[in-house]
């Protein structure tokens, strides 16, 4: 398999692609494209360089298999590898878990454009919109209920690490970049997601790289 993914310090997309390849134990080629580079321009113009209709990272290559956006690549590797690899065996628990993958797939607009990834910057006094602050507090009621009703298998949303959990760390680096004031159950967790194995790694790649996107560099206030 090949995954195509943009910067690891900016790119939370390609951040949940990635974790979803690690969480399949597939083996697979990592290309990164930098994001709104010549390189990213001259990639997208490329014949079936990316997905056409799109143009967006993450993207899996699998032989003839071509899937595009995070959440279609953890399902399709869920199919491949087994479902309970991704996803809480219990179906209380399951239910629970796609309603807040979904949730975070489609939600959270002005969280996502106040606090952009990224990963190696801490801001300080960042100003949020209340739109925004209503965000985080959903985030939390979420993250707090799994934790309560599911999560005393382990450290995670639903006990061991899985989808919901590829897909809300993105949200463990915003709120961690900007400095977001969390309940202590919120903090065991970040700290949980944040000390993975595959965070690490992905953290580590993030400080090594040199590209820099100066709009995800500042803040402005709300």
């Amino acid at each position: 398999m090949k995954l195509i993914i943009g910067n690891k310090n900016y790119s939370s997309w390609s951040l949940r692609g990635w974790l979803a390849a690690k969480q399949s134990g597939i083996g697979f080629e990592e290309i990164i494209v930098p994001l709104y580079g010549e390189e990213w321009e001259a990639v997208k113009q490329e014949d079936g360089g990316l997905q056409p209709s799109s143009g967006k990272v993450p993207i899996l290559w699998d032989g003839d298999t071509v899937v595009w956006d995070s959440l279609a690549i953890l399902e399709y590797l869920a199919d491949k590898v087994g479902r309970d690899r991704f996803w809480p065996k219990n179906d209380t628990a399951r239910g629970m878990a796609r309603s807040i993958v979904a949730e975070m797939h489609s939600s959270y607009a002005a969280l996502r454009s106040e606090c952009p990834m990224n990963v190696r910057r801490r801001f300080d006094g960042v100003q949020l919109t209340d739109a925004a602050k209503r965000d985080i507090v959903r985030i939390l009621g979420l993250w707090a209920e799994a934790r309560a009703r599911f999560g005393a298998g382990g450290p995670f949303l639903f006990g061991t690490f899985g989808a919901a959990d590829i897909v809300y760390a993105p949200v463990v680096s915003r709120f961690i970049s900007y400095q977001i004031p969390v309940p202590g159950f919120a903090l065991a967790y970040m700290e949980a997601v944040w000390e993975h194995d595959w965070m690490k790694q992905w953290i580590a790649a993030s400080e090594n790289e040199e590209w820099v996107i100066a709009q995800y560099e500042s803040t402005s206030p709300a």
